[in-house]
């Protein structure tokens, strides 16, 4: 790759503040209508770019990858994962690919608690009712909910982020357990109360509120899949801020509209921007549109990241956030 002024052709319209500052940096062609890029379209960028700058919606596989030009040397994903990239055909071909872990995390784990807040406490039914102007007055039985203080939370993939949502469903009172591939160390245990389970089939027979925060790979596509769902008790909830292939969202559909789950609280969707119509009508789940991370603070950041991966690389050395194939 060139050492000045590398071509880099970004997929989608980023914050103001880091698009003027990659044309400061770097020969950079930007995406001001923020269309998304077709198939075609990605061809065409990997073909001429440098560096590309895709996002989490940008399906960069082998079939686009296997068209790259010459100049090709970085993928720099602005996002969080790379299950969008087809990390093992990046790297046989000699292209680097980063990310941008940790910029998210805060803001994830505060969507996550908006929704384990929002479900059994039934507060998108509360705003429908108002909305319709339908709400008759205060009454002692009417619109009840289910606290979480004292509530058993199965965290499904304890890094940063379920790191991050335990300190927070802690500070609410619930009781933490958790399931991820290594158990976290002593003293992050200690400091969050948290219980491990080796077992995600034993845990999920016994929590009250369920929240996924492990990637999307191969090894945890439909990791809820339909038959772990039906250990689930009926009184359980599922929250989803992490990917929505990660649980088998017919199943989930289904056991909702049987009543043999409490709720749902998804950000994430198996099929985006498709919804399962079942998850749509029912009132027992809040939809939200993939919004978790969705600050001002968490864009910026992100686009920082991005920035000094392109020009650590430009520069000659390793970026900071390369993702190879084994870390996945």
């Amino acid at each position: 790759m060139p050492k000045s002024r590398p071509l880099v052709i970004v997929t989608r319209k980023l914050p103001d503040v880091v698009e003027t500052r990659m044309r400061e940096l770097f020969d950079t062609r930007l995406n001001i209508e923020d269309r998304p890029l077709d198939h075609a379209g990605l061809v065409a960028a990997v073909r001429e770019a440098d560096v590309l700058v895709p996002t989490v919606t940008d399906r960069i596989d082998s079939s686009i990858l296997s068209q790259a030009g010459p100049n090709l040397r970085l993928i720099a994903n602005y996002g969080n994962g790379v299950d969008n990239i087809d990390v093992d055909t990046a790297t046989t071909r000699g292209i680097a690919v980063t990310n941008t872990p940790g910029v998210l995390t805060e803001d994830t784990a505060d969507m996550t608690m908006a929704l384990m807040l929002a479900v059994p406490r039934r507060l998108a039914e509360g705003v429908h009712v108002m909305d319709e102007g339908s709400w008759k007055g205060w009454s002692p039985t009417w619109m009840l909910g289910h606290r979480i203080n004292g509530k058993r939370l199965g965290i499904i993939g304890m890094g940063r982020i379920g790191q991050a949502v335990a300190r927070r469903a802690k500070a609410f009172g619930m009781q933490i357990h958790y399931h991820n591939r290594r158990r976290v160390p002593g003293d992050v245990e200690d400091a969050l109360e948290a219980t491990y389970w080796d077992s995600l089939d034993q845990m999920l027979a016994r929590m009250d509120v369920i929240s996924v925060h492990c990637p999307h790979t191969p090894a945890t596509y439909h990791l809820l899949s339909a038959r772990r769902l039906k250990l689930l008790r009926p009184e359980a909830y599922v929250v989803n801020t992490a990917r929505g292939e990660v649980i088998d969202e017919n199943a989930l559909a289904r056991m909702l509209e049987a009543g043999e789950l409490a709720g749902a609280g998804l950000d994430v969707f198996e099929h985006e921007p498709s919804v399962n119509p079942k998850l749509a009508k029912s009132d027992q789940v809040v939809l939200l549109p993939h919004m978790g991370s969705s600050t001002i603070e968490s864009r910026i950041d992100m686009g920082e990241k991005v920035i000094i991966n392109i020009k650590t690389f430009a520069d000659g050395h390793r970026p900071p956030d390369r993702v190879l194939p084994s870390m996945l």
